[in-house]
Formats: C-alpha cells, structure tokens, sequence
C-alpha cells in the first residue's frame, strides 16, 4: 500500500521500494524511462533543472509641491523647489538565484515490490526526486514571472496644520504666513542649537530626555520645512523574473523599464530594455557514447544529475548589473546509481542537491 502525507514545499511518499528479482536470493531497484500506460506500479519522478530567479527591487518615489513652494528661496534660502506633481521610478538593486523546476526529458518510473524493504522516497511538489532514506531541506514556491513579491513604504509625516499657531493662520496673505512660519523653522533650529551644546535655558535631566526632546525638535522642523520644500514619499516593491536556460541565451530582454512608469512589459518600447544571457560553461564530462546497434537492457537503479554550470548576466545598454554561476542539471549528464544500493542487504540514504539533483550525501548501512 502506497501512503502519502502532504508536507509544505514537499510531498513525502513512504512506500516500499519495489525490487525487481535479478537472483533468487537478492532483488534491486528497477528504475526505467517513464513511457505512459505502461508502468502501472510504482513511484514517477524528474529530476531537476536549473531556473534562474531574477529579483528587481524598484523604488517609486511620489513628490507633492508644498503650499508655500513658492517662497522657499525667499525665506528659507532652497532653490529649484518645483511647484508640480511628480512620480519617478528608479532601480535600487538587481539579484539572481537558482531554482529548481522539473525536467520533463528525464522522467523515471521506481516499480515497488514488498518482498523487500519499505524505503522513503522524498519528491517535491512538482515530482523532483530530493531524497531516500533522509532528510531534505524545505524550499519555497518559485513566484511567477512579473509577480511583485514583497513591498515596503515610508512613514508619512503629520500634517503640517496641526503646527501652526494661531498667529500664523489668521495671517492675511500667504506671503505673511510664509514669512511666520519660516521665523518658526529658525526658533526651533536655534533652541535644537542650545540643547545640544548645554546651554538652554532648561535643560533636561538626563539623555533620555534629551533625546525625546530632540527628537521632537527635528519633527517639527522637518513639518513645517516639508511646507517649502514639498513632500517626497518613497515605496519600495520586488518583482520576480524566471528564465528557464535549454540552451545558451545572448541578450534577451527580461524586462523594460521606464523612470516614468517602472517596469513594463518587455514589449513596451516606453520603457529601456534590461537583458539576460545565460552561458553553458561547459564544466560536465562528456557522457560515453552509445552504440545504438546494441538493445541494451534496463538497468536497474536510480538515475541522478552529474550537472554542469551556467553564467547568468544580467545588463543593460551601458553596464553589467549582476553575474552568477550555478550548477545546471541541463547542462550535464545523467548518471545511474546500482540498484544493489537499495537491496534488503543494505539501508541506503540518499540526499539529492535540491538544484542541480546531484548526490549530496550517499550513506550505505549494511544490518548487523
């Protein structure tokens, strides 16, 4: 009986490892290209390949001119404060890393057999081999492509308002009240001056207070200033690109951007491409070749990745932002693992790397 319990990330088959007879006296792991409708008994895994998850931190910055912009070099001596509405966008970070995703040209099919020992066999979500006998380390889900993942904003300041003294808004004109609050802003510099060097005259009692104080201090003035100068509030979002490399890439676009609107599609000519290539740096050894006269048998086992490695560059027009190397099971070869391993005569724990399908850790415990 085949009993299945659903973890997070993962799903965790406990079965018996099914053994196909070679000898009276021993069975083996019998592992075979899945071919559909045929293998009717048993356990269908892939082994992985590598993904390339690009994260793009964008920052979205909303300006709103103050209601006394226009007399912020008058009074206050800041130039070039504009009196119009603004949202701009611009790039704060760039990184990549690898992922795992199933690869559907190697696809094996475990048969189970309960003459031989119950054996765990961990696959992932999507079916990835990850482990038997063992333990594996719990990844997330890969978001899809474009999805903003993870945002953040700024703290907004009070409204101006609630400081102003009565003097100040009886004022008759705008020019007077720009002038009183502006004698304001240099009242508090000035007392925000004679705390620090000790010589207010009243002084709090310890640093604590001190530092309330102050505080407040700075509030005010940055309250009053934001009414000159106008106010800039800044949200920062992620957004998540995955690129799934068969083959070498020169230069795709993975996205555009525009400081205007922040990322476009990457058929929006409004927005300036930003490209990625991915490189086989060729590092796996050259598989055996393979007469194809001869009908070779299965052979029993279990298959896993020797990987390669790729180059991921991500860039624009004018720079290189980012580059990476990570083991690509694409880029390599498949290996077979003895079904001998998973015989009665032994307790095999077997580890896969959760990227590349790799072996990790292979612990072979013959009983007592």
């Amino acid at each position: 009986m085949i009993h299945i319990l659903n973890r997070t990330h993962q799903t965790r088959w406990i079965l018996p490892l099914c053994l196909l007879a070679f000898s009276p006296i021993s069975a083996q792991t019998s592992t075979s290209y899945y071919r559909p409708g045929v293998t009717t008994e048993g356990a269908v895994y892939f082994l992985p390949k590598t993904a390339v998850k690009v994260t793009v931190q964008v920052e979205k910055a909303i300006y709103t001119p103050g209601d006394l912009c226009r007399y912020s070099e008058r009074y206050l001596r800041i130039k070039d404060v504009s009196p119009e509405s603004s949202v701009s966008y611009r790039i704060t970070a760039i990184r990549q890393e690898a992922v795992a995703v199933a690869d559907t040209t190697k696809r094996y099919a475990v048969k189970f057999d309960a003459r031989t020992s119950a054996c765990n066999v961990v696959l992932s979500d999507d079916g990835i081999l990850r482990a038997i006998n063992t333990e594996e380390k719990v990844t997330g889900n890969r978001p899809a492509d474009g999805q903003q993942i993870k945002t953040s904003g700024q703290k907004l300041l009070p409204s101006p308002h609630q400081y102003l003294s009565e003097e100040m808004l009886a004022a008759g004109s705008t020019a007077k009240m720009a002038e009183l609050i502006a004698q304001d802003i240099y009242e508090i510099r000035e007392s925000r001056n004679l705390l620090v060097r000790g010589q207010a005259d009243y002084m709090p009692k310890d640093g604590e207070q001190l530092r309330l104080m102050l505080s407040q201090l700075e509030l005010h003035d940055r309250v009053l200033t934001s009414m000159f100068t106008g106010t800039t509030v800044k949200d920062t979002a992620e957004y998540c690109f995955t690129v799934i490399p068969d083959k070498t890439i020169s230069r795709d676009i993975l996205f555009r951007f525009s400081q205007k609107l922040g990322l476009v599609d990457s058929d929006d000519l409004s927005g300036a491409p930003y490209y990625i290539s991915i490189e086989d740096l060729s590092t796996a050894p050259k598989p055996e070749p393979v007469d194809p006269k001869k009908n070779a048998k299965p052979v029993p086992g279990i298959y896993v990745n020797i990987p390669g490695r790729l180059r991921a560059t991500v860039a624009d027009m004018e720079k290189t932002f980012v580059t990476d190397e990570f083991p690509a099971g694409q880029f390599g070869n498949v290996e077979l693992l003895s079904g001998a391993l998973f015989n009665k005569r032994y307790t095999t724990h077997l580890l896969l790397h959760p990227i590349s399908g790799a072996v990790e850790k292979l612990e072979a415990e013959q009983p007592k």
